[in-house]
């Protein structure tokens, strides 16, 4: 089934709604996180929470821009009282928005949606980035 612009502008919506999951979840991680070797990943943490946050602008003004309405809702956060678990949890959630963007940035190109898809790229290239980041944190 091809994608329409309604279409897009939902899964926009819910992008944002897991780029606001993620940034309170590095919030919550970083607070609560303990140990010293965990120092500079909660950091680090701080700063992804931060990128989170910039990538829910981008996406809020896309849709916007698009007709649509930018959400207020916000998708699951994970919690967890073990620092390498919740390094984990951040690490699924760079995983699934790496794979979200991949299929957005395919969507957007199918509607001639360029400053979309090139907007999607940037923002694909920072969860690739923190995702790099979580691996090299939990020593993968």
């Amino acid at each position: 089934m091809a994608i329409t612009k309604k279409k897009m502008i939902s899964l926009l919506n819910e992008d944002l709604k897991w780029e606001f999951a993620a940034a309170i979840q590095y919030v919550q991680h970083a607070a609560v996180m303990t140990g010293p070797q965990y120092e500079g990943v909660i950091k680090e943490l701080i700063v992804h929470s931060t990128e989170e946050m910039q990538h829910a602008v981008t996406l809020s003004e896309q849709i916007d821009y698009l007709g649509g309405v930018p959400t207020t809702g916000v998708e699951k956060i994970e919690i967890s009282s073990n620092s390498k678990k919740m390094l984990e949890q951040d690490l699924a959630g760079e995983q699934h928005a790496v794979a979200r963007y991949r299929e957005r940035i395919k969507q957007a190109e199918e509607l001639g949606l360029y400053g979309l898809r090139r907007m999607l790229e940037d923002i694909l290239i920072m969860e690739e980035e923190h995702e790099r980041d979580l691996q090299t944190a939990l020593e993968m």
